[in-house]
Order: C-alpha cells, then structure tokens, then sequence
C-alpha cells in the first residue's frame, strides 16, 4: 500500500436515529499516490465541504474508513486525532485564518510551537519556508500590513512548515484577486512539482482545479466521474475540464 490517502466506503449521516436524517456523502472511495496534486469540485451542497472537514480529521464519517499515511484516523481520539492534524496535516484556509496579534513569523511557527518546539529550532523551519516562498522580507509585519495574496502565502507557509504528510486546500484562492490567486496555484503548482508536496484541493472554480494532475468530481454525495491531466498543457487541461462542465446536465 504505497498511497498517501485512502478512502474506504466513507458515509456521513447527520441528524439522530428516528428522526429526519440527511445522508452528505454515499460511500466515497478514492486513494492519492504520493506527489499527486488532486482537485476535487462540485457545486454547494454536493459533500465537498463535509468530505474536506473529513480528511482533515475536524469530524468523522458515519461509517467507512480514512487512511492517512497507513493510519485509520477515522478510530482516532479527539486527542489523538489533534496530534495527528499537528504532524501529518498541512491546510490553507480560503479566508487565511491568521491571527491578526501575532506577527507573520509567529503565525506561521504556530504548528511548531503548539508542539513545543524551541525557538532555536523553529527559526530555522520559518526561515527556510518563507525564503521558498518568497516572503522573507514580510515576516516581521503583522497580517493587517498584508495584501490578500501576501496573506495566503503565509498562510501556505504556516501549513507547510512542519512538512506534513498532505497539503489540503480548502478554495484557496476564493478570496483573491485573479492575480494573488494565479500566484497562489503557482506556486501550490511548484511546489507539488519540484518539492514532492502531496496536494488535495476542494474548489468550485475550474481554472484552479486545472493546475491538479487529476480532478475528481463529487455529486450528490458521490464521486462519480474523473478527468487526468496526463501529457496535455495545463491550458488544454482547462479548455477540456470547460467543455466537460458545459456537457454536463
């Protein structure tokens, strides 16, 4: 078993037994192989959200199983389930999600120092991160200095510096303009290629779920169809994944 993420049957029912229940996912399967750059899109109300909330152990499926790096996170704890989120997950927020009292560099080492890591050790990892980045030169600013796109970037940072397992993303470019968002996948986009960073990201918007490798579509509670990038330019990858999404009922 060499995938990073498995999905076994996964289902999610709210509301209690006799009484009116609501069924948001249908039994998903899916698994993403180490180095993959998967998006998932699907309309509001087609399970997305509560799939995403899933994998990134902040709730549970009804019935089925989530294997994150060979680990079931759906036996987990809550407090084994927060330790994990800490070391193997990485997340980025559509709106940031930044501590506005903090500085970026202290909003970024948070993952670090929630784990008790020492400051000599933690400067290092934010250097070395916000230098890939490209935002060194902002570190000891706060969030409110920030443009939208500066604030994504640490916001990006802050959920890579502790190189976790998968990088989820949550419509990370929802609140950018179309500039800071071409950057933001840019870069999400290079970092998948020449840093091996495994990226599942949950977008309505076809131009950024044109820069994943595969896209997986979710309806209803189900997945349904697929659509690989395999050898064709992400721009041709863009105008199929239009076409696709013009045929559809």
């Amino acid at each position: 078993m060499t995938e990073i993420l498995r999905v076994d049957h996964a289902t999610k029912t709210y509301g209690k037994r006799g009484e009116k229940q609501y069924q948001a996912l249908k039994g998903i399967n899916f698994t993403v192989e180490p180095g993959e750059f998967v998006a998932i899109m699907g309309a509001s109300g087609s399970g997305k959200t509560t799939l995403l909330n899933i994998l990134s152990t902040l709730d549970k499926p009804t019935t089925g199983h989530v294997f994150i790096n060979h680990e079931d996170i759906s036996t987990l704890n809550a407090n084994q389930m927060a330790d994990f989120r800490s070391k193997q997950i990485g997340f980025i927020f559509q709106d940031f999600n930044l501590l506005e009292n903090l500085t970026n560099r202290e909003n970024i080492a948070l993952p670090l120092t929630l784990r008790g890591l020492s400051v000599r050790r933690v400067n290092p990892l934010v250097d070395k991160i916000a230098q890939r980045l490209g935002i060194k030169e902002i570190l000891a600013k706060y969030p409110s200095e920030l443009s939208g796109g500066q604030k994504q970037r640490v916001a990006s940072a802050r959920a890579l510096v502790h190189e976790p397992t998968i990088l989820l993303a949550d419509e990370p470019t929802g609140a950018l303009d179309s500039k800071s968002a071409r950057e933001l996948l840019d870069t999400m986009d290079n970092l998948n290629r020449n840093d091996n960073v495994t990226t599942l990201m949950v977008t309505h918007d076809p131009f950024s779920a044109s820069f994943a490798n595969r896209i997986l579509f979710i309806k209803d509670g189900k997945i349904g169809e697929q659509m690989l990038k395999g050898q064709q330019s992400r721009q041709e990858f863009y105008h199929l994944l239009i076409d696709h999404l013009g045929t559809e009922e």
